[in-house]
């Protein structure tokens, strides 16, 4: 017994010794303007600890990771790089973000092993499957890019994504799980709008200047990323709104109010049209003219309080097309850098020039602003075939969700919130870099899985019988 008593002493003053050396290092780092030798001995401490309840306690760790995710690019080493050529790709591979996405393949390998060694088989859909041929297009498409180093890293990103997807299949065996996965994704916007507050309240709100514009960009390293976060977590919101107990729904009511003012407030286009999208669909299939009357009271509102977004809307009539500089004619630009990208498939039209590779060949070096020519040229034929089956499985999964969950039920919610998202990811797509924005795609997984879930329950029973469920407890 003294022997156990004494290794516990041990291994508390061992990790008491740790933490003050690396606060000395982080703090000496800080007071030198040394962001990199702050941010990394602070991430070492914090990737040990994660990695000890990733191998003790697997589910609670994916809750950790879906309730901070969203705060990870404030210690982020490396400047932006949504829509543009980062020249600081090799530095990238030391951002927490990027040894976060490691560790998590790594644990999420392990746990996914040992399931299959227990039960002999995991739980699998189409949607599944079919997110695994897009990371397995991007990674063969990255081995024959001209630099493979930069375009494996990028696979790497997206199979985070894919494997964030299959394990939450497996974790959402019942509607209890599925509430505290979901929990976990609202905590993370929770944290998100928090910060934003605070540091508005103070008078220096986190944001960055665009052209003529200045968008709040939160906790993350662009307005753009930020808009789209938002954006689904805004749709789903609402869509699970009216199944909730009453003090969830004042809180969540709060979280949606504020979200969509900083919504409004990041002024990024597409996720503002993606958002009108969603909910449109949310409002349609839960048959409320009310909420479809609210919507057009906002939209009104939001132009009339932040004129920027109808200023920003204009430009789209604008004759000058520019596309680095956000005051101009974005689409204009948009359709003209479309045609010149998508001759650059020709070079290997079956496995593309390798995923991330577009803006390293290109004079005005941008990414495509198109997933699915992007999908095309990037990862070929194989790839856009696969990124097809992964949208159609996508939305068959929303329609049998539907289909599955029970009227005036809590899952009815989750299914509406899922085939919001699912449109409004479709027609963002279009004209954006949706599939680069990874951290947002993480929560949209999370909400798919939730559907699959869903997907997989027995269809309700004959009219009259009672739904499972109809409110989330408080």
């Amino acid at each position: 017994m003294s022997g156990r008593v004494d290794t516990t002493r041990l291994l508390t003053g061992a990790a008491a010794l740790a933490a003050a050396v690396v606060a000395v290092v982080a703090g000496v780092s800080m007071a030198a303007g040394d962001r990199r030798g702050m941010v990394l001995p602070l991430a070492a401490v914090a990737g040990v600890a994660v990695a000890v309840l990733a191998l003790t306690r697997f589910s609670g760790y994916v809750l950790l990771m879906l309730a901070v995710r969203s705060c990870v690019d404030l210690f982020k080493l490396t400047g932006p790089s949504a829509g543009q050529a980062d020249s600081a790709g090799a530095a990238r591979v030391a951002d927490p973000s990027t040894l976060l996405a490691v560790l998590f393949l790594l644990a999420a390998g392990l746990w996914l092993a040992a399931q299959l060694s227990r039960h002999g088989r995991l739980r699998g859909s189409a949607l599944g499957w079919a997110m695994l041929l897009v990371g397995a297009s991007s990674v063969v498409s990255a081995l024959g890019a001209t630099r493979p180093a930069n375009s494996l890293l990028e696979a790497l990103r997206i199979l985070t994504v894919v494997v964030m997807f299959v394990v939450l299949e497996q974790l959402m065996p019942d509607t209890a799980a599925i509430r505290r996965i979901l929990l976990a994704c609202y905590v993370s916007l929770v944290l998100s709008l928090a910060y934003t507050v605070v540091l508005s309240l103070l008078g220096n709100p986190p944001a960055e200047v665009k052209g003529d514009f200045t968008r709040i960009s939160g906790t993350f390293s662009q307005s753009t990323t930020f808009g789209r976060y938002l954006m689904f977590m805004v749709i789903f919101g609402f869509a699970v709104y009216r199944f909730l107990g009453r003090r969830l729904r004042v809180t969540l009511g709060v979280l949606l109010g504020l979200s969509l003012l900083f919504l409004l407030l990041t002024n990024t286009r597409s996720a503002l049209l993606g958002a009108a999208i969603g909910l449109v669909v949310v409002a349609v299939l839960h048959r409320s003219k009310r909420m479809l009357v609210t919507l057009c009271v906002v939209a009104v509102a939001g132009v009339a309080l932040v004129p920027a977004v109808g200023e920003r809307f204009a430009q789209l009539g604008s004759s000058r097309a520019v596309g680095g500089d956000p005051t101009g004619n974005t689409l204009a630009w948009r359709v003209g850098y479309w045609t010149e990208i998508v001759t650059l498939a020709e070079r290997n039209p079956v496995t593309g020039i390798g995923p991330n590779m577009t803006q390293r060949e290109t004079d005005e070096a941008k990414k495509p602003h198109n997933d699915f020519l992007r999908a095309y040229v990037e990862t070929g034929l194989l790839g856009l075939g696969a990124y097809l089956m992964m949208l159609v499985a996508m939305l068959h999964t929303a329609r049998r969700a539907l289909r599955r969950a029970p009227p005036g039920s809590f899952e009815r919610g989750v299914a509406v919130g899922f085939t919001g998202c699912a449109i409004a990811f479709v027609a963002v797509s279009a004209a954006s870099n949706v599939i680069s924005n990874v951290v947002t795609l993480w929560y949209f997984v999370a909400f798919a899985a939730a559907a699959g879930a869903i997907a997989r329950h027995p269809a309700p029973g004959p009219v009259g019988e009672q739904p499972r469920s109809t409110s989330v407890p408080v």
